[in-house]
């Protein structure tokens, strides 16, 4: 049996499709609301809240193998009770930064998490993404409203990647051999600047996008709105504002893992253009 959390995420949800697309049931999806939840025919859908680890034993009973993102509850305890319920590999969705930028807080945070699953006993993979393509969703309601787009570090090129292609590598690390104990740093397969994302997005509405460049100090109070005051300052680091060759760097991880190219910025605006209408 294979657990998916954050089943209905943009990583969750692409993990269930891909599982089941492979045939590598019995899966089960944990979500809060069972009732508002859509999963493939076949998955099981059990009720639990990351943030309330006495919530998952229902999940986590007769489980062996465990799809988990990082920071959403706490680490401890949820990796404590997956250990119990005998659990016996977790595949951890960390972060890049935990690799480029270790002394940030929320770097600093997923290494701890990292840490605690190596030590719990269990089968462990860790995959360290960066920046994902669905952070462009931040700016949909101004685009939708015909504003413009207003963000730091425009001509910064992170590889930005498509959640899928997560998806995919963590479908390989939980139905194949040779993932246990390993570390994967997950990009996309180009250099794509927000200039460039925003120019993306407008190919796919079929209309300009007007855009702007400003700069981080006029920028901190949005990013602390969306990501919180304590993470705004990590965040907008490594948007660009601390950015170095590891976070720049173009890794052909997810072609090696899966044998299929990671997917560019532009197909997964296509496939979202409906959100920016």
């Amino acid at each position: 049996m294979i657990l998916v959390t954050g089943a209905t995420g943009n990583i969750g949800s692409a993990l269930l499709r891909e599982l089941y697309a492979h045939g590598a049931g019995p899966l089960r999806a944990l979500t809060r609301d069972v009732s508002r939840a859509a999963f493939p025919a076949g998955v099981e859908a059990v009720e639990g809240d990351l943030a309330v680890p006495e919530s998952l034993e229902p999940a986590l009973t007769g489980a062996r193998s465990l799809f988990l993102p990082s920071r959403v509850g706490p680490d401890a305890e949820i990796i404590a009770a997956a250990r119990r319920a005998g659990v016996e590999h977790v595949v951890l969705v960390s972060s890049i930064t935990a690799l480029t930028h270790p002394h940030l807080g929320p770097a600093a945070e997923n290494l701890a998490v990292e840490q605690l699953l190596k030590d719990s006993g269990m089968a462990w993979t860790v995959l360290r993404p960066t920046q994902f393509a669905s952070n462009a969703l931040l700016w949909a309601a101004s685009i939708r409203a015909g504003e413009t787009v207003r963000t730091p570090f425009a001509d910064t090129g992170l590889p930005t990647i498509h959640p899928a292609d997560i998806a995919s590598v963590a479908r390989v690390a939980l139905t194949e051999p040779g993932h246990r104990g390993r570390t994967y740093a997950l990009t996309g397969p180009e250099p794509m600047p927000a200039r460039r994302q925003v120019g993306a997005v407008a190919a796919a509405i079929g209309r300009p996008v007007p855009f702007t460049e400003i700069g981080r100090q006029e920028a901190r109070p949005w990013m602390a709105g969306a990501v919180g005051e304590k993470d705004a300052d990590a965040v907008l680091d490594v948007m660009g504002g601390d950015a170095n060759e590891e976070l720049l760097a173009v890794r052909d991880t997810v072609r090696h893992v899966t044998g299929t190219p990671a997917r560019p910025f532009r197909q997964w605006a296509m496939e979202h253009a409906d959100a920016f209408r």
